[in-house]
């Protein structure tokens, strides 16, 4: 999927629907900066934008991610090749979020032993001990916050028994005990309970 060609198609068909970014951007919720990053090539529309955004612009969801206009006789070919692409930059995305969630689970943990021997070791002052040690548990509690977060949004967990591939509830991902990235849940599919591992696509 080319970014810059998609960046290039949306600032043209906007320009002959007579928007400009910032008109365009209030159309659609969102500032003319994201708009301008879209044309850039920077980055590409949220999916829950594509279908508002090629109603204001008379193209489709397909043109929109081929970059330019399709004649109807390559029509559905470019929507395979749209709809495999799309579901390798899901894979990517979501590989990126869990190695996210590594960097800031190994970063906080470091930060915490740190900050705990400190607490016992290089201080004698019984309030800086409190403080560190105080300090130490709150950044845990927020890292582990944020990584288990980025888990629950990437890709989505595989059910042992019916081997569905479904995303949970952020609450079920929270209270579900755990082994690396398995999970202890019901599916909501067959019902029975198993470690659910985590899948980056469906």
């Amino acid at each position: 999927m080319d970014q810059e060609k998609i960046g290039v198609f949306i600032a043209a068909c906007r320009k002959e629907a007579g928007y400009t970014q910032a008109a365009l951007g209030e159309k659609l919720g969102v500032t003319d900066r994201a708009v301008s990053k879209w044309e850039t090539g920077k980055s590409l529309p949220d999916p829950s934008l594509m279908l508002p955004l090629c109603g204001l612009l008379g193209i489709t969801v397909n043109e929109l991610l081929t970059g330019e206009r399709i004649v109807m006789e390559d029509y559905r070919q470019k929507a395979e090749e749209n709809l495999l692409a799309l579901k390798q930059q899901q894979v990517q995305n979501s590989k990126k979020l869990l190695n996210l969630e590594l960097f800031i689970g190994t970063i906080t943990t470091v930060s915490c032993l740190i900050m705990v021997f400190a607490a016992c070791f290089a201080t004698q002052i019984l309030g800086w001990r409190l403080g560190l040690l105080g300090a130490a548990l709150v950044l845990l509690a927020a890292g582990i916050a944020v990584a288990v977060k980025l888990e629950h949004d990437a890709g989505y967990y595989e059910c042992p028994h019916c081997h569905a591939r479904y995303v949970p509830t952020l609450k079920a991902v929270v209270f579900a005990p755990h082994r690396g990235r398995s999970r202890k849940m019901k599916c909501p599919h067959c019902g029975k309970k198993g470690y659910h591992k985590k899948a980056l696509k469906k």
